[in-house]
């Protein structure tokens, strides 16, 4: 008979392979702090700064991870993943994360570049004829009455693939600011109302005014879920369906999707408190748990913050993950650097800020200086609506993923995250 001892390997070793094999595409290796230049006293700050806002109910919860050397140094979940059902925050909660679906579906883009089969300069009408033909809305004042019309203008030049990944298109939001051409968004009800899919959502945006002439003004829009509709044609398979082929599957992040309809799987979704549920104007917080034929590359996806780590673990590793070749290492820089230069007018909504251009998918630091953030040039960053945010920093060797739900408190956040996280680097 087998001795109690070897009964018990014979038992756990196979548990040990299960339980490595399950949380083997869970989590990133951990490492201590001081083992990649990070103090661990100056990280610990952050964990009590996340609690004290918890405890003045200023938001439920949140997960903060930094990642160095591709290892996690520092990880902390606090408060609740959802105060109704007074849920704690898990390592698996699962959160809206809005506009971070960006970044996904531009490295998706950009890895039909690599094959050959899209090129940025590309008009998007040969994929999309509907914005062939798409005006440009320009505001005229009558002088005596000091009303408002709306004139429409040819395009000086086609939309192109670039200038959705850059956010050049002359599209726009309507859901903040105030012009004619955004009240024209609001009152078309593009996406406020109706479950479009993403074919039919391109089409009506094609029929609306521009708010710039392409190229010339960076101005946050739906470019990115039109984009996703270009993806859909270029690939013939439907967004979610492209991205699970090419990223979500390669990455393991198996919890990234645009819908949770499984009732086990949504009773992980991370929820904001209930006065802060509003998004822009009057847009509410999406529920998730409904699943509808609209696949929003722009802002419609959830995900936890392992997968997001996954991805930006690939991102700072050049383009690989687990020996698996995403991209190359020199399309990642691509998209990493600055596609406005200074030909590109800005806004007062110019949303990267002082110090900062705009990449293929994500703002890019030009300088040191200027931002009110510490971090140095070359990291680049996105956010969400909802409250969460990235950023990469490739001369750290470093990145940090920040998940929580509250639209009111996520800019907020930001600044005070960065230069807590800077201010723990050693080396």
């Amino acid at each position: 008979t087998m001795s109690p001892s070897r009964k018990l390997r014979a038992i756990a070793l196979p548990l040990l392979v299960l339980l490595s094999s399950v949380t083997g595409a869970q989590n990133l290796p951990s490492t201590k702090p001081e083992d990649v230049g990070l103090s661990s006293s100056r990280l610990a700050r952050i964990g009590s700064w996340m609690q004290a806002e918890v405890n003045a109910k200023r938001v439920p919860g949140a997960i903060v991870m930094v990642v160095r050397q591709g290892k996690v140094a520092y990880y902390e979940q606090v408060g609740q993943q959802d105060v109704a059902s007074q849920r704690p925050m898990a390592r698996d909660s699962l959160f809206r994360i809005y506009s971070m679906t960006k970044p996904l579906v531009s490295v998706a883009a950009m890895m039909m570049v690599e094959e050959g089969k899209l090129m940025l300069e590309t008009p998007i009408a040969r994929y999309i004829p509907a914005f062939a033909n798409s005006k440009v809305g320009v505001e005229k004042v009558n002088a005596a009455t000091g009303s408002k019309t709306l004139e429409l203008e040819a395009m000086r030049r086609p939309i192109t693939v670039q200038d959705l990944l850059r956010h050049t298109s002359g599209l726009t939001y309507g859901f903040f600011g105030d012009s004619l051409v955004k009240k024209a968004y609001l009152d078309a009800g593009v996406g406020v109302s109706g479950d479009f899919t993403n074919e039919e959502f391109a089409n009506k945006l094609a029929a609306l005014p521009l708010h710039y002439q392409p190229g010339s003004t960076w101005d946050y829009s739906y470019s990115t879920d039109v984009l996703g509709r270009v993806l859909e044609v270029v690939d013939g398979k439907p967004l979610y369906a492209l991205l699970k082929d090419r990223l979500l599957d390669p990455l393991e992040m198996k919890d990234t999707s645009f819908y949770v309809t499984d009732p086990v799987k949504q009773t992980r979704i991370a929820e904001p408190l209930p006065d802060d549920r509003v998004i822009g104007a009057g847009a509410m917080v999406a529920d998730p748990r409904i699943a509808m034929k609209f696949e929003s590359g722009g802002g419609g996806m959830v995900s936890t913050a392992d997968d997001y780590s996954r991805f930006l673990l690939m991102l700072s590793s050049g383009g690989s993950y687990k020996g698996k070749r995403i991209l190359s290492p020199r399309t990642i820089d691509f998209m990493a650097s600055d596609h406005l230069g200074s030909t590109v007018a800005t806004t007062p909504l110019y949303l990267p800020g002082a110090g900062h251009g705009f990449g293929l998918g994500f703002a890019v630091r030009k300088v040191t200086g200027e931002s009110p953030w510490i971090t140095p040039a070359g990291d680049y960053w996105w956010g969400g609506a909802g409250g969460t945010y990235f950023w990469v920093d490739p001369k750290s060797d470093m990145f940090v993923v920040f998940m929580m739900q509250s639209p009111k408190m996520r800019t907020i956040y930001r600044s005070v995250l960065r230069n807590m996280v800077y201010a723990a680097v050693e080396k």
